[in-house]
């Protein structure tokens, strides 16, 4: 087989260049560089004989950018031109000492993701790796990774394109189906929204201020507390980073939404910042109450749940492809007491973000950087989520993923998890449902943040807010 391999996708797009959007040009620029690690963990050895034809036959044809790279048009505006693919260059199959144990396979298995995880795409090349660490360890029998820059668009988009190269272990010719993420009593809140239309209105101008005013003063001049998860350091994102997971049960996280009328996003919002709070406390005194704000996106498509690809890049469809996104600014509650109510910390998560959500400061936040694009240019657009970023302590992002095992050329994929990185902050976590697991994942940085530790204290917020809601009388 010849390496280069001309892609063809089938779009009508294929020929001419096609303008990147802005927040692609926000996430590969030179302030900010973002980079998605897709993690699959294989039941079974892998057989790598047949990776290139995948890559070839599955990958490449889901979207024409990745074939296409980045480049600047005559008039400076960024564009993604089509190019032939070198396939082998962008698959990598490390090597490493044959018979070691489990336990050594796991440190080559971290420090081999910290390494490919903070070095940057060329700027020649298409931006996606695919990387297979053949040796087993204590969590599978090989991994797969792909590596995915974020300006090819967002988790929603990619985790979509990956999966439509899997099926179902079971049976492929079934649908792959998702969890619910409603809460238990949304239908009852949909008949209550339509009363007290004033009082609503006024209510939501009044967030839409405060929210709107808070959002651009926590950006761009009012940075969180220095703490035990946020150095503050200039150039934290170039520092590397140790990404571990934490794997918790689905159907207790389901037991906790009915037991107290909530959505599950809640509940895991709920346990990370407990979990979060329960570790500043753990390393000394004094962080219980210090000003701790993360960053949760929200999707801002009109969907609930994954479209395939040819629905995604059709001109007028609700779930495009591409960056479809927002951040909102969610403050810590305090421990206080070494948290005597742990449910305190799902209700005050529920309240601040079903209010951010009703409110329209997450599209004034959007115009406003639409305007600075077009004035100043897109980076100092980038540089002003830079700032947002750098100046907040943390980032959650959080998806569903397919109910039933999935496989990828046969080969049964018994866990899943991401992360991203090149993200101005010492700690990043994200979450990813599969099977009946919540898998969350723990991006710090190296050295600063003891991640094992960190995920002792996710556990132990699980199992405070369970026993409270679930096992109490």
């Amino acid at each position: 087989m010849d390496s280069k391999l001309k892609i063809k996708t089938g779009y009508e797009k294929d020929e001419g260049d096609e303008p990147v959007s802005p927040t692609g040009q926000y996430f590969n620029s030179n302030t900010l560089s973002v980079r998605v690690l897709s993690i699959m963990e294989s039941e079974d050895p892998i057989d790598d004989s047949c990776a290139i034809s995948l890559l070839e036959d599955l990958f490449l044809p889901i979207n024409p950018r990745f074939s296409s790279i980045m480049v600047f048009d005559k008039t400076g505006v960024k564009q993604w031109k089509r190019v032939e693919v070198n396939i082998p260059e962008h698959l990598h199959i490390p090597s490493f000492p044959e018979g070691l144990s489990l336990e050594e396979y796991d440190d080559y298995f971290d420090k081999y993701i910290t390494e490919i995880g903070m070095k940057p795409f060329p700027k020649d090349k298409p931006l996606w790796e695919a990387h297979i660490f053949k040796y087993p360890t204590t969590k599978a029998a090989g991994h797969l990774i792909f590596k995915l820059h974020h300006a090819l668009g967002d988790g929603f988009s990619l985790m979509g394109a990956l999966l439509s190269c899997m099926q179902r272990a079971d049976d492929p010719s079934l649908p792959v189906t998702f969890p619910s993420v409603k809460s238990s009593s949304e239908a009852n809140s949909k008949a209550a929204d339509e009363v007290g239309c004033l009082p609503k209105t006024i209510s939501a101008i009044y967030n839409t201020t405060l929210d709107y005013g808070l959002s651009v003063l926590k950006s761009s001049l009012i940075a969180d507390d220095k703490t035990p998860i946020r150095s503050g350091g200039e150039g934290v994102e170039f520092h590397p980073v140790q990404i571990s997971t934490v794997a918790l049960s689905l159907d207790q996280i389901r037991q906790i939404k009915t037991a107290i009328g909530v959505t599950i996003n809640d509940v895991i919002t709920g346990i990370i910042f407990l979990g979060t709070r329960l570790y500043m406390q753990s390393t000394g005194k004094g962080f219980n109450n210090s000003e701790s704000t993360a960053l949760v996106l929200l999707n801002t498509r009109n969907i609930n749940g994954y479209k395939s690809v040819d629905e995604m890049v059709k001109a007028d469809s609700d779930s495009k492809w591409g960056n479809q996104f927002a951040f909102m600014h969610v403050t810590l509650p305090e421990l206080i007491n070494n948290s005597s109510n742990p449910l305190e910390f799902i209700s005050e998560a529920q309240k601040i973000i079903k209010r951010k959500r009703n409110s329209l400061a997450i599209y004034l936040t959007g115009q406003s950087l639409e305007l600075l694009r077009k004035c100043r240019g897109p980076e100092a657009a980038a540089g002003f989520i830079h700032s947002t970023l750098q100046k907040s302590t943390m980032t959650i992002s959080n998806m569903i993923g397919p109910i039933e095992k999935m496989a990828l050329a046969n080969q049964p994929c018994k866990g899943m998890y991401f992360m991203v990185v090149g993200v101005p902050q010492s700690l990043t976590i994200t979450v990813l449902s599969y099977m009946r697991t919540m898998r969350i994942a723990v991006g710090v940085e190296k050295g600063y943040i003891d991640v094992q530790k960190f995920n002792s204290c996710i556990e132990d917020a699980f199992q405070l807010i369970y026993k409270t809601s679930v096992k109490s009388p």
